[in-house]
């Protein structure tokens, strides 16, 4: 286990690559039985409070939605004591109330990605996560509120689909997804919110809207560098709503986040392998010793 110890993480997506306000910063290089994370992570204080930060696609922008290390990235950030994990992403908007620079919190996801692997679990270890609610309510309204207290254009609520990628949706996807009454689609939020479940981590988003999608007859097909300007714009706004929402932090975790393995290892526990117990220890060691609480 790394001896860096953070309570809080940051996972930036495009156009977060760093935390400038960040004291007392090293990086960690960490590497994890699913292989190594994204990059280094960078760890440091924020108004004395632990934070570990990543950015998804490492720096300068490396890897596509999906080669990111979803497992290595949220094992690291468990090893390092993370219990509050936000994450923040680029999006686009599926109705015309959601505009381009508006920010979303999202609530809801719909997964269609293809080619990524969803769990820690299987190979002699069965779990079954509960995830009707994919994202942790006391941090998604802490988020929200913080959003509000700042003055920017922010949603409650809002349900993202989640595609492979690299490629953005077809005009005909676009619109399936619209008549699904989906808000938004962006392509990272899966499996990293149900990894972050089964590492028991509250986990919520920031998701930045960048465009409409490609759903309008007139709309022209955006360049990744409009897309990109118009996320920057929300970038410092984004950075503060992070500071305060740590300030706003419960002590204690009671949220289904905290607890999400108790009752969902279906494999009886003497039939578990013995490296899977070692590989699996930081996320389940304390129900396989016999501790339920």
């Amino acid at each position: 286990m790394p001896n860096a110890k953070a309570k809080i993480g940051v996972i930036g997506g495009s156009g977060l690559y760093n935390m400038e306000e960040l004291k007392g910063v090293k990086e960690v290089e960490i590497d994890t039985p699913f292989g190594r994370p994204s990059d280094s992570i960078v760890t440091g204080t924020l108004d004395d409070v632990g934070i570990a930060f990543l950015p998804r696609h490492g720096k300068g922008h490396r890897l596509n939605p999906s080669e990111v290390p979803y497992r290595a990235n949220i094992y690291a950030m468990k090893s390092l004591g993370v219990e509050w994990l936000i994450s923040v992403n680029a999006v686009g908007g599926l109705k015309f109330k959601l505009k381009p620079g508006d920010l979303v919190i999202p609530d809801q996801l719909i997964d269609r990605t293809r080619n990524r692997v969803n769990t820690f679990f299987g190979e002699g270890v069965v779990a079954h996560i509960p995830f009707a609610d994919p994202f942790c309510p006391v941090l998604s309204q802490i988020l929200f509120k913080s959003a509000q207290r700042l003055g920017a254009e922010v949603h409650p609520k809002g349900t993202c689909v989640v595609i492979e990628g690299p490629a953005f949706s077809t005009r005909a996807e676009s619109r399936l997804y619209r008549s699904w009454d989906a808000d938004i689609v962006g392509m990272t939020l899966s499996p990293e919110a149900r990894l972050a479940r089964e590492a028991e981590i509250c986990y919520a988003g920031i998701a930045g809207v960048t465009d409409y999608d490609s759903w309008q007859d007139q709309a022209e097909p955006l360049s990744v560098d409009v897309i990109l300007e118009t996320l920057n714009k929300n970038i410092d706004v984004i950075q503060k709503i992070i500071k305060l929402s740590i300030a706003w932090l419960p002590p204690e975790r009671d949220c289904v986040c905290a607890r999400a393995m108790k009752t969902a290892i279906a494999t009886a526990r003497q039939s578990i392998p013995d490296g899977q117990k070692k590989k699996l220890e930081p996320l389940i060691g304390k129900y396989l010793k016999g501790d339920r609480s």
